[in-house]
């Protein structure tokens, strides 16, 4: 049986309980037939509960593949995240509530949150950051790294967040793209009970990054991370704002001035930039965190991400706090220094929404119930997965023994080039199915379609989106002819191409695949296998490499490399060890391999390409297809032998 036959035969179904529908944003199914009939009128509606210094002219300016929204209008992000708020009774309501690995909490309120922003503006203006100049942040998860983003949006800087699980050539590779005029980063960060060293790889990759002219550094560990501070260059965070004036008006930014740039793996070994604008980013983030969470002014709402990934920008900064809500923000490890550490957080702060990841749900069936049991988990009424397709079981596990049977489940679909949550559940009115992300957003039409563009009615197929969405991204930053090859030529100029596979089951319901490029998830990171295979071939010892995919019970995938090396070079488990921490050199740890496989020679086809399909098989234990195509079909079974013997 194929995976799509066998998720077509999940049965299990689940309502919205009476209590929670009758409180719900959404309770009326017609919201779908009226966002279809008008889907520019259903934007607008909630455009216009953000506030605009200047109103649009237009709603949508489609020239396929490019879209601009709330034409002419003026907004700007840091304005519509705080200063709308203190207004009003939400002055004093907690922001963030932060609690840190070691276990330091601060907690600050929309007022707070307000002046610390402002001071940071000023702060970037006194160092010479204007409108549409970059601004790296390489940052654990703490604080300033929402308040340096709303800085940056209250200026009209472009920030670009580098996840601090890169490493410092990737931090390097991404100032350099983005051409960033300064940098934020920190001394350190905590995982694990680790420190991590950020300053000290920051410090490696400002040697090659000539568009930064200063450093901005987070005292996070004080004494416990020795830093060098560069004279002229160096200044820590504290020192700044100590003194820096507490108000800084909110520029006026064009609907499609840029916000940010976020960096994704590609299949090209290249990361993407890629671009997202102000106003249209904005709506959809409002939209998706108020309908898809159904958040309430007393909810205290919980994304477990990171903000060096778009789930964070989205979930844990942008779209809660334009709906004035309550964020819990937590810098470490869910199995730190127990595996109750969420448990004890959602029952600490009364958490009522969390949204994480299947992966980290997968570790917590491993784990046991018992942890979960330990915790009171009453406050919780809502549940969220992100980042990659979750398993049926690992869905239901999560409604029974984190949501007491009694929360519904939204699994969602989107990427960074989204912007927004397009696929997912409302939870006043959808009934729910485990592993299926159910339906598109009001407003969002998305087709499965075969490989020649024919729409798939049931079965599988590619994920493509056919009309253009207000957070959907703009471009790839400096690199526009990539933007239209990568996302909008499979087809035509007016389809998207997710480069997801999906499936339709007979209730329209969508089920998300995963990849069908050479882009992987691993741990609901997005992993390029161009990036690792280049990352190995600048290792001295390595003359080729091809990177896979396999199956892997808690990430989702598991890298495999498959490896020859150069001429006289002695094969050893060490140097398998040597490989792996190259790669987590050179891209950081979330890339190393789980498994490095040396081969005398690689599966090519005639032509010379190698055959990636075959790898996939080898790696999976699968029986292998044909191999009439390879020049020497020899090496696959060889290389099938050698690996079930390494397995």
């Amino acid at each position: 049986m194929s995976e799509i036959d066998a998720l077509l035969r999940e049965d299990r179904s689940f309502e919205p309980s009476a209590e929670f529908r009758a409180g719900a944003h959404v309770t009326d199914p017609e919201v779908y037939a009226r966002a279809e009939k008008d889907p520019e009128a259903f934007w607008e509606a909630f455009a216009r509960e953000l506030d605009w210094t200047a109103p649009w002219t237009r709603v949508l300016d489609w020239k396929p593949p490019h879209a601009q929204w709330f034409v002419d209008g003026k907004i700007n992000a840091s304005a519509n995240c705080l200063d709308r708020h203190i207004g009003t009774w939400r002055r004093n309501k907690a922001a963030f509530i932060w609690e840190g690995e070691p276990g330091d909490r601060r907690t600050l309120t929309y007022f707070d949150l307000y002046r610390q922003v402002c001071q940071f503006a000023n702060v970037l203006k006194d160092l010479g950051v204007g409108k549409g100049d970059r601004v790296a942040l390489y940052m654990p998860l703490v604080p300033e790294l929402a308040i340096a983003m709303l800085a940056c949006a209250r200026i009209g800087a472009v920030h670009s967040v580098v996840f601090g699980g890169f490493s410092a050539e990737s931090l390097r590779d991404r100032i350099n793209d983005a051409q960033a005029r300064l940098l934020v980063t920190a001394d350190g960060g905590y995982r694990r009970g680790a420190i991590v060293p950020l300053k000290k790889m920051a410090d490696e990759a400002l040697a090659e990054t000539p568009s930064i002219e200063h450093v901005v550094v987070v005292r996070r560990g004080y004494a416990d991370i020795p830093v060098h501070m560069k004279e002229g260059r160096d200044r820590w965070y504290h020192e700044l704002m100590d003194g820096a004036p507490i108000t800084c008006p909110a520029e006026p930014m064009d609907a499609e001035d840029m916000l940010y740039i976020l960096y994704t793996s590609g299949t090209t070994g290249k990361p993407k930039g890629i671009v997202h604008t102000t106003g249209g980013y904005l709506v959809g983030v409002y939209a998706t965190t108020k309908w898809v969470f159904d958040l309430r002014d007393d909810d205290v709402f919980w994304c477990t991400a990171d903000i060096g990934w778009v789930t964070g920008h989205s979930y844990v900064v942008y779209g809660p706090l334009t709906n004035g809500a309550t964020v819990v923000m937590y810098e470490g490890a869910p199995d730190w220094p127990e595996k109750d550490r969420f448990w004890q957080i959602v029952e600490r702060y009364g958490v009522t929404i969390l949204y994480t990841a299947p992966t980290a749900i997968r570790a917590f069936m491993r784990w046991g119930t018992q942890w979960p049991a330990k915790r009171d988990l009453s406050s919780l009424r809502l549940l969220g997965s992100v980042g990659e397709p979750i398993n049926p079981e690992a869905w239901v596990w999560y409604h029974l023994n984190v949501g007491g049977s009694r929360c519904p489940v939204v699994d969602t679909w989107w990427q960074t080039e989204t912007g927004c949550i397009l696929i997912t559940p409302l939870p006043g009115i959808t009934r729910t199915k485990p592993g299926s992300a159910t339906q598109p957003f009001p407003g969002i039409t998305a087709q499965v379609l075969s490989e020649k563009g024919v729409p798939v009615q049931v079965g599988g197929g590619l994920l493509a989106l056919t009309r253009p969405w207000p957070a959907m991204l703009r471009g790839i930053y400096g690199d526009p002819e990539r933007y239209v090859t990568q996302y909008w030529s499979r087809w035509s100029p007016d389809v998207y191409f997710t480069g997801d596979g999906a499936k339709l089951d007979e209730d329209g319901y969508y089920w998300l695949l995963g990849r069908v490029d050479d882009v992987l998830n691993v741990a609901g990171h997005r992993i390029g296998t161009m990036e690792v295979e280049s990352a190995l071939v600048d290792h001295p010892k390595v003359a080729e490499s091809a990177v896979v995919g396999r199956p892997h019970q808690i990430k989702g995938h598991a890298l495999c490399a498959f490896v020859t090396v150069k001429e006289g070079v002695h094969l050893s488990e060490g140097l398998a060890d040597e490989l792996k921490a190259h790669v987590a050199h050179k891209i950081g740890a979330i890339a190393r391999p789980d498994d490095i496989i040396f081969a005398a020679d690689l599966p090519k086809t005639r032509s010379g390409k190698i055959m990636r399909r075959l790898l996939r098989d080898i790696a999976e234990g699968k029986a292998l297809g044909d191999t009439t195509t390879l020049a020497d079909p020899s090496v696959v079974a060889r290389l099938r032998d050698q690996y079930q013997d390494e397995a």
